[in-house]
């Protein structure tokens, strides 16, 4: 019984932290910040809902430790290659103010771009 109220109370609160990632993914004002915003509150919200799973079904800790540990490495790996290919294109630009021409490319196209880039990489990873 107390184990199930601790695990929904981890599970809540690991909710609550994926939706602020998600919210201020929609609400911050430039491409680095939104990486940073969805990473950081991304990882967290996910290991508490691990955790709190884990008190709900004891036998799946191992199983639920390797995921939690996958994406405790990824997380950072992925916003890293989000943060280099902005930095690179005119997301970075955007956001440091500086004006370049490099026409229709918009800072959400870039993010797209660069989310586009790391799924591949995670699928090649996945499936090598």
């Amino acid at each position: 019984m107390m184990a199930e109220l601790i695990g929904s109370i981890t599970i809540l609160i690991g909710a609550v932290f994926l939706f602020s990632a998600g919210l201020g993914m929609l609400r911050m004002p430039d491409a680095f910040t939104r990486i940073q915003a969805g990473t950081k509150a991304s990882t967290l919200g996910n290991t508490l809902m691990l955790v709190g799973i884990a008190f709900y079904h004891p036998d799946w800790s191992l199983k639920l430790l390797i995921i939690a540990y996958f994406v405790l490495m990824t997380n950072p790996i992925s916003s890293h290659a989000l943060a280099r290919a902005a930095n690179t294109t005119a997301a970075g630009a955007i956001a440091c103010g500086r004006c370049i021409a490099r026409g229709p490319e918009t800072e959400r196209s870039v993010m797209r771009r660069g989310a586009t880039i790391v799924l591949i990489a995670f699928l090649g990873v996945i499936f090598a």
